[in-house]
């Protein structure tokens, strides 16, 4: 089968070492492992963070307990979730980028989404909707410059704003934000409700669709 470009595409990443070679700062740590899965069919998208120690060692995005409760909020299967005909994972660090000194991730690699993000969303061309989970995806696809706070509870605006694809804003699902989710209840009340309501819809028709491979 002749590749496609977005298979060139996919092979160029997997050999990126721009954060070694043409480092922003300190070069990564270790050997870089970029992690994504995408396909022309998706029609949704998850931005994260970047991996973390667990998914620079699977090679599989959100294979931990915050992969655990993202699919839970989203109230789809595993097997949903990795379905990458449906569901494109697009982190805005494709790499692990190393612990901080108090055993936290770092952020994720700055010279990671200006390089690839723009040129991986391109070649999605049925992508409706993208989950921002965490600041650093609702900074770089909607601009947001307040707190998290703010912006996950500006959901509905932001949700049914001008953006395309749409986005949907999220916290991210780490145990480290278990405060924040009992200070915030309304999150699970009106927001996880809504949540799952456009993501199965985005699932769930034009299933002959998925019949053919890209």
């Amino acid at each position: 089968m002749a590749s496609t470009a977005l298979d060139r595409l996919l092979s160029e990443i997997r050999g990126c070492r721009i954060c070694i070679d043409s480092p922003q700062g300190r070069p990564l740590p270790h050997e870089p492992r970029p992690v994504l899965r995408v396909s022309r069919t998706a029609r949704l998208a998850i931005a994260g963070q970047a991996p973390g120690t667990r998914v620079h060692a699977s090679g599989t995005p959100f294979t931990d307990p915050s992969g655990d409760r993202l699919r839970a909020w989203m109230d789809v299967t595993p097997e949903e979730f990795y379905d990458v005909r449906r569901v494109a994972i697009i982190p805005m660090g494709f790499c692990f980028p190393g612990l901080n000194s108090a055993g936290g991730d770092l952020p994720p690699r700055p010279e990671c989404a200006p390089a690839w993000r723009a040129r991986v969303l391109s070649q999605l061309p049925k992508l409706e909707l993208i989950l921002l989970v965490g600041q650093y995806a609702q900074r770089w696809h909607i601009g947001t410059k307040g707190s998290l706070t703010e912006a996950v509870a500006d959901w509905r605006q932001i949700a049914r704003g001008d953006h395309r694809p749409r986005v949907f804003p999220l916290p991210h699902p780490s145990w480290r934000n278990n405060a924040w989710l009992k200070k915030n209840p309304w999150f699970e009340r009106d927001l996880l409700p809504e949540l799952r309501s456009e993501v199965r819809m985005l699932l769930e028709p034009r299933r002959t669709e998925l019949t053919s491979s890209d």
